[in-house]
């Protein structure tokens, strides 16, 4: 016999009271992924390199053209507010003080991953096509390549592209920037 438990789902307000009154601190590794309060995976050194590589190398290619929000929330929906390793935003001059980014702010959600490849590709990768992120990327350390999602659907990415090393991408909103995987991966 299969015993089946009830869960409780949480909202984003709700999620955010539960911040407000102590009971989630900043010290508190978690994310809020369809309602369920998720613990993120500690970063390692390759996880803490691959992020840092990543700020570096857009904040230098796309200067003043993007909002860099590593490692911040970014609001999906009601039940759904993940926190990407990288976030290439529109720029607003409040720099998001007025609220989280929701969907029509993000260019592009970026995942690096070592421990968490098949949980970032399967779960907010997935999440990401759900709610129409135009393109996701997920840096897979392990493998040395990067995945790149795009053409979203409410069944996932239509059009995901593996990209090894000596290869080049580039972002949708920005395709006159190339960039290499040697420069992703470093």
């Amino acid at each position: 016999m299969s015993v089946q438990l009830l869960r409780r789902k949480f909202t984003v307000e709700q999620y955010h009271q539960m911040v407000d009154a102590g009971i989630l601190t900043e010290d508190d590794r978690v994310e809020l992924i369809r309602g369920e309060i998720v613990e993120m995976a500690s970063i390692g050194r390759r996880h803490a390199a691959g992020v840092n590589r990543l700020v570096r190398l857009f904040t230098q290619l796309l200067g003043d053209n993007i909002i860099l929000s590593p490692q911040n929330p970014v609001e999906l929906n009601d039940a759904s507010e993940p926190q990407p390793d990288i976030a290439l935003l529109q720029p607003r001059p409040d720099f998001y003080e007025s609220g989280h980014p929701q969907i029509p702010d993000i260019i592009l959600l970026v995942e690096v991953a070592d421990t968490t490849v098949e949980a970032d590709r399967n779960v907010k990768i997935t999440l990401y096509a759900e709610n129409d992120i135009v393109e996701a990327w997920l840096v897979d350390i392990n493998e040395q390549c990067v995945e790149v999602y795009r053409s979203p659907s409410p069944t996932g990415y239509q059009n995901v592209q593996r990209f090894q090393r000596g290869e080049s991408l580039s972002i949708l909103a920005f395709t006159d920037i190339n960039i290499t995987v040697d420069e992703v991966l470093g």
